[in-house]
């Protein structure tokens, strides 16, 4: 038996994705919002959407001058204006109203911004939002921020409907609750992402479900293999009942793996604070064992020592459902770091997860999905590669064989024979 030698014990993914996930989210907010309204006010000069015909000559759009860097708060964005050109010759010469030249935003404007793309304002809340920063003689009327939500809406409508050929060895699943008002309807996002061949990840689904009800993840999971998503190896996700139930319907040779991070503050909620952080570092060297035998063995140790401290409640659960903990050992080591956890969702929602205090006010729910949307599909392109890359990956859509982290490669026929 030939061995494919990788390491064994890797460091929990830190969520570096996103260094300041949600700085990086108001920062691309404000830049998103500027440049929309800086098209749309052009749209309002020239009396005509961008394509459009008018029934009179009023001038051109001729492109965006070069990125100007414009100050917002401690930070800034590049942000590019659109140029108007060829205007009839009574008209003055364009100059936008929103950003004049050497404009800068003050923090509270960097504020109005980021709070106005999280939280998914309704139209008749954007027109006074942008008075209020702009001033009373804001070029921007209400029918034009209508056109610019509908271009999100649209994004999203047709992304949410392609066509899924890649092969997708891994996906993570998780809720992430909406909050900002909608608690009565019980709302939350329903989110995949899917690990490509070449070790890339991909966000595949974003939808609004009632709560993680089993109904809500089985209509998500048939909308993607009904657009040609195949079964995926394995799917990462936290303890709810409503992912695991959908997929034995949907995917039902999906392998499941559930997430140790969540599994670590369910049983850290059973303990009194004094045990915390012991139990932390007796737990973490617990899912850093080498082996499936060994991790065995250290959850043994542990069951034992929460006994001891008059934890029974925490010794049972620690148990609880414990095949589903330990499926990464049936794979590479590489990838180990990646499906122990749901962290690839956790981390790019640690900002964008609207129970947190920065959508409190959130009226329509269907815009606040689709400026999410928006949020994550650009920071999705700075989403971590899987360690080995497509090389590693290869292996798993081949089906390769692996026992604890390790290729097993067996032996040829003749070679046994002869043996």
């Amino acid at each position: 038996m030939r061995r494919y030698q990788t390491p064994h014990a890797l460091a929990p993914e830190t969520g570096a994705v996103i260094t300041d996930t949600l700085e990086t989210i108001a920062r691309e907010g404000a830049r998103r919002m500027l440049e929309w309204a800086l098209r749309a006010e052009v749209g309002e000069r020239l009396g005509r959407a961008r394509y459009e015909r008018g029934p009179a000559f009023t001038g051109y759009r001729n492109g965006y001058a070069r990125p100007r860097e414009i100050g917002i708060g401690t930070w800034s964005v590049p942000v590019r204006a659109p140029r108007v050109s060829d205007l009839p010759p009574d008209e003055p010469a364009f100059e936008s109203a929103i950003l004049p030249r050497r404009r800068y935003l003050s923090a509270s404007t960097q504020r109005l911004f980021a709070r106005l793309y999280l939280e998914g304002l309704s139209s008749g809340d954007f027109e006074p939002a942008f008075r209020e920063l702009l001033g009373e003689r804001a070029p921007l009327s209400a029918s034009t921020i209508i056109r610019l939500k509908d271009t999100w809406e649209a994004d999203y409508r047709a992304w949410r409907e392609r066509p899924i050929a890649d092969r997708y060895a891994y996906i993570w699943a998780d809720g992430v609750y909406l909050g900002a008002g909608l608690e009565a309807e019980h709302s939350c996002l329903l989110v995949v992402i899917g690990a490509r061949a070449d070790g890339t990840k991909e966000l595949l689904a974003l939808e609004l479900g009632y709560r993680e009800s089993t109904e809500s993840w089985a209509t998500v999971l048939r909308s993607l293999r009904e657009r040609g998503l195949a079964a995926p190896l394995v799917a990462v996700g936290d303890g709810g009942l409503g992912l695991w139930a959908a997929l034995r319907t949907v995917y039902p040779s999906t392998r499941h793996q559930r997430c140790w991070n969540h599994r670590a503050m369910n049983l850290t909620d059973k303990l009194p604070k004094r045990l915390h952080a012991e139990f932390r570092a007796r737990f973490r060297a617990l899912y850093l064992t080498p082996t499936r035998v060994a991790c065995e063995a250290a959850r043994d140790e542990l069951a034992v020592w929460l006994h001891a401290q008059a934890q029974d409640p925490a010794a049972e659960t620690l148990y609880r459902d414990w095949d589903d903990f330990i499926t990464f050992y049936d794979f590479p080591a590489e990838h180990w770091l990646h499906l122990r956890t749901s962290n690839p969702i956790e981390s790019v929602f640690a900002g964008v997860r609207l129970r947190t205090n920065v959508a409190k006010r959130a009226r329509v729910r269907e815009n606040a999905l689709y400026l999410v949307f928006k949020i994550v599909q650009r920071l999705g392109q700075h989403w971590r590669t899987l360690n080995g890359g497509a090389t590693v990956m290869t292996l798993v859509l081949a089906g390769a064989r692996f026992a604890d982290g390790i290729l097993v490669q067996e032996q040829p026929r003749e070679e046994v024979q002869a043996a």
